[in-house]
């Protein structure tokens, strides 16, 4: 009998209108488009301006777009994981309140907060759950509204993060397509180098945090790059050794959509044909949990039933990985 595997089934994604661009980042800080560009690969990134819309209502949007292509009723979801740093609040947790916008009842839901890496961890966690038999139909979500937490004074971030959100349906596949490996990772002496200072347990709100500009991101840019390409690469190359695969096996590398030259820098350590890297990151930026999904909804109608696809990414904490699978459709 044939290993019971988690197949994704489908996808969907969904960015806010508003474009911001390169132009208008040099009326807020010391930059230009020409620089931008050349330093992240970033042309324009989506914000979610409207009052009062958090990441539910980005994710809300996603996953009924999902149950409808997938002609799937929202009685039959059994589980749900949302995978974000930006959750409308610190409690309750974001998936139950997408499941009660969607109205989701038959499920039990959570947040995974693993930065950048999030929805990669949150697909490997639910499709664990497909496999063991006890669900059958599961939804994971990568969203992030990374401009409620970006100081758009700071160069050396507003000009990366954007906001996204991508969801997948994963059901259960016993004709070998799936998700079939991981190699995840994680590394907190890495929260020196990326991190938000205040709004937590450690460092609690308060008008000197407000004042000091703590609850925004912080990132050293120099250290982040490198463990991001060592990461990316070790992994990866680890999991395609773990399945006897050689780069020429594989149809699509997904990375995380972090900056250009890393994307690059992974591509080269791995030696691997640039035309067949998912890149998107010109259009969105950094969506950090979203940047996955959105690069497989954005190629969906490339790809081809067995295709071969290794999803990398690296994230705060530090958090990183890679995951193989086969697509199902």
């Amino acid at each position: 009998m044939n290993r019971q595997l988690a197949a994704i089934t489908g996808i969907e994604a969904y960015v806010p209108e508003y474009r911001l661009t390169n132009i208008e980042l040099e009326k807020l800080v010391d930059t230009n488009d020409e620089w931008i560009i050349s330093r992240t690969g970033i042309k324009e990134r989506r914000i979610q301006k409207e009052p009062g819309k958090a990441v539910s209502d980005m994710a809300a949007i996603v996953v009924k777009k999902l149950l409808q292509k997938t002609n799937t009723s929202p009685d039959e979801i059994e589980l749900l994981i949302c995978c974000t740093v930006t959750g409308d609040m610190v409690f309750p947790d974001t998936g139950n309140i997408i499941c009660d916008k969607v109205g989701i009842k038959n499920a039990f839901a959570f947040d995974i907060n693993a930065a950048c890496s999030g929805f990669l961890f949150g697909l490997t966690t639910g499709s664990k759950f497909i496999e063991a038999g006890t669900h059958k139909k599961v939804i994971v979500i990568g969203a992030d509204k990374m401009s409620s937490i970006i100081d758009y004074t700071d160069r050396a971030t507003c000009i990366i993060f954007g906001d996204g959100c991508g969801a997948v349906l994963l059901e259960p596949s016993t004709n070998g397509y799936g998700i079939v490996d991981s190699v995840l990772r994680g590394d907190g002496s890495g929260r020196e180098y990326l991190h938000m200072k205040a709004g937590g347990s450690l460092k609690p709100a308060s008008l000197e945090t407000v004042m000091n500009k703590e609850h925004f991101v912080y990132q050293e840019g120099k250290a982040v790059f490198k463990s991001a390409v060592n990461g990316m690469v070790d992994t990866v190359s680890k999991v395609m050794e773990r399945n006897h695969l050689t780069k020429n096996d594989i149809d699509w590398l997904v990375p995380h959509q972090a900056n250009i030259r890393i994307i690059n820098s992974v591509a080269d350590g791995l030696d691997f044909d640039k035309s067949k890297v998912m890149i998107n990151i010109e259009k969105y930026g950094n969506t950090t949990a979203g940047t996955l999904p959105l690069c497989l909804a954005e190629w969906e109608p490339k790809l081809k039933k067995g295709d071969k696809i290794i999803l990398t990414t690296f994230g705060g904490g530090f958090t990183w990985g890679a995951t193989y699978l086969t697509w199902a459709y």
